[in-house]
């Protein structure tokens, strides 16, 4: 029983130690206050994105099916 605590408490500090440094290993965002940032699918855009004929296109589809425009011009920017 004992066991199991201590392997219990130790799990939880090296689980809260590790959000701390995930945090810290993050970009400054001081740089991006001012700018329009935004992240979906794990995929970061500031300001605005410059996309091509094809990406302008799944933008549209995808704005069509219901999703928004922002995260629509963020996706397609990365993965079309």
């Amino acid at each position: 029983m004992k066991k199991a605590m201590i392997g219990t408490l130790i799990a939880a500090v090296v689980g809260i130690a590790g959000v701390g440094s995930a945090s810290a290993a993050q970009p400054s965002h001081d740089q991006n206050a001012r700018q329009d940032c935004r992240t979906y699918s794990s995929v970061t855009r500031c300001g605005q994105v410059q996309l091509n004929d094809k990406q302008r296109a799944c933008v549209a589809s995808a704005v069509q099916q219901g999703m928004t425009e922002r995260r629509a011009t963020v996706e397609c920017s990365a993965f079309a």
